[in-house]
């Protein structure tokens, strides 16, 4: 069995929100590759609300529905990158656990 630390945080969780997690040893896994790819379009999507986030405060016309809506994306957003930065830093642990196994 693979040890907790080196399972893969999944940048998605499961229908009733636990977090999912993939356990493999290949990075070039289809799936190692899909996570790769979503976390790639998380990552972009908040950068684009940043920029949508720095235009709307800025705007002295923006309406409170309008900043509220910004807000619920922005939340989710970074949740989004929030999982992400987790799943990468553990790997990170586990990786230079391996590199200093050797």
């Amino acid at each position: 069995m693979t040890a907790p630390n080196e399972l893969r945080l999944l940048p998605w969780s499961s229908a009733d929100g636990k977090p999912c997690y993939l356990s493999t040893d290949n990075p070039d896994s289809y799936m190692s590759r899909l996570a790769d790819n979503i976390e790639a379009v998380q990552l972009g999507t908040a950068a684009e609300l940043l920029e949508e986030a720095s235009e709307t405060l800025a705007d002295q016309d923006a309406d409170a529905e309008e900043v509220r809506c910004l807000g619920k994306e922005l939340a989710g957003s970074l949740r989004d990158v929030l999982r992400v930065a987790t799943s990468r830093g553990h790997r990170l642990v586990v990786s230079e656990a391996g590199e200093s196994a050797y």
